[in-house]
């Protein structure tokens, strides 16, 4: 199984070094050190986007196995080339107004965040519109996730509150649109208006991913006679949906639109990534080798969950992700006037996944017959 799941990121990770070290010869920068800042980058996106592994598993296990391969395949193209090396070059070049093949020529030249003129520092510069966007798009997944009804309440008390908060009708954009505007207005003073545009942008898009995909998700089942909820029709609707889309196996616009919604999530959680590899090396190359082998894994990773059927045995295990999203969120927002380090935020996501884990070990111990039916269930589903 795990030979079948990971091969793919064996592969790639061994064409990651190859490349790594051919490129230390030719850049001067030495084999060895290449390699090992290429598998020091894997670690680090690694470690800042396990959350992200569990919250895609949630949107993956909806689709079906084709759109599964794409997410691999495609979306791994994506990941690598578009969000770890040309997005960057994008961003730099609209925000310093510069041609795409200065900046490119900027970028092979590397240089510290903290030297004017370097691609580092170009980058670095574009930290407040990298972090609105990427901040507001993540809060609006977490408040749509604690606004939104569950199976399973993990903070009881909290969730419980917050489910009822969420009958409000639009209160997910009304909370983000209050946090965006107190963010912009008292405390990246800075950076109000740009702030304000491109953390206006993430929820913009995210309503945007989210709504398509739920209307072409009810119209696929309109046309098969089915319930738009995936249920018979007649038969009471399924509850604890969230996400862009609620259907099983989505295929079509559906699908197509929970794989755009992949890769949009996909690419918040990679800005504090590349962001926070300027911090061990300045050179593009070896960052988009490095976090491009680390994206494969958490790919893989999410597909195991799938396949293992792990969110129905862990039954916390959602929750503490989303909540580990919510403090990823907060911290994206709070790093456009603040440094933080990249260790800490890898570190508070990670306690949020521990904690839901042990939380759900527990559960299934006290509750042996449940975690037994949902196991079933799952496999059933399979």
């Amino acid at each position: 199984m795990i030979l079948k799941t990971y091969r793919w990121s064996f592969v790639v990770t061994a064409v990651g070094l190859v490349l790594a070290a051919l490129y230390g010869l030719s850049a001067h920068l030495g084999v060895f050190q290449a390699i090992a800042l290429v598998l020091i980058l894997s670690v680090l996106e690694i470690s800042l986007s396990f959350d992200n592994a569990v919250v895609n598993a949630t949107i993956l296990e909806r689709m079906s196995d084709f759109w599964r391969k794409i997410f691999l395949s495609v979306g791994i193209i994506i990941a690598v080339f578009g969000m770890r090396l040309v997005f960057p070059i994008v961003l730099v070049s609209v925000t310093a107004g510069l041609g795409p093949i200065e900046v490119v020529q900027l970028a092979l030249r590397g240089g510290n965040p903290d030297d004017p003129g370097t691609y580092g520092y170009e980058l670095n510069q574009a930290h407040p519109t990298i972090a609105s966007f990427g901040g507001m798009f993540l809060l609006m997944l977490f408040l749509n996730f604690i606004f939104g009804e569950k199976e399973h309440h993990w903070l009881g008390p909290v969730e419980r509150v917050l489910e009822k908060v969420g009958k409000l009708e639009y209160v997910q954009v009304i909370v983000a649109g209050a946090v965006l505007l107190v963010v912009a207005e008292t405390f990246a003073t800075d950076h109000g208006r740009t702030v304000l545009a491109s953390g206006l942008a993430g929820v913009v898009t995210y309503l945007l991913v989210n709504g398509l995909g739920e209307l072409f998700n009810v119209e696929e089942h309109l046309d098969h006679g089915e319930h738009p909820d995936g249920a018979d029709a007649g038969s009471e609707p399924a509850e604890g949906r969230r996400g862009p889309s609620g259907a099983a196996k989505a295929t079509g616009k559906a699908a197509f639109f929970l794989f755009l919604y992949l890769e949009v999530l996909d690419a918040s959680f990679s800005f504090d990534g590349v962001i926070g590899a300027f911090a061990i090396t300045s050179d593009p190359v070896i960052i988009a080798i490095g976090l491009g082998v680390g994206a494969m894994y958490i790919r893989s990773m999410t597909v195991h969950l799938v396949e293992e059927g792990t969110l129905a045995q862990y039954p916390y295990l959602e929750n503490g992700a989303l909540w580990a999203i919510g403090a990823l969120a907060t911290i994206l927002l709070l790093s456009i006037e603040i440094h933080i380090p990249e260790v800490v935020t890898g570190l508070i996501g990670l306690a949020f996944i521990v904690a839901s884990l042990i939380s759900s070990i527990r559960y299934n111990r006290a509750h042996p017959e449940a975690a037994h039916v949902e196991t079933e269930a799952t496999a059933q589903a399979g």
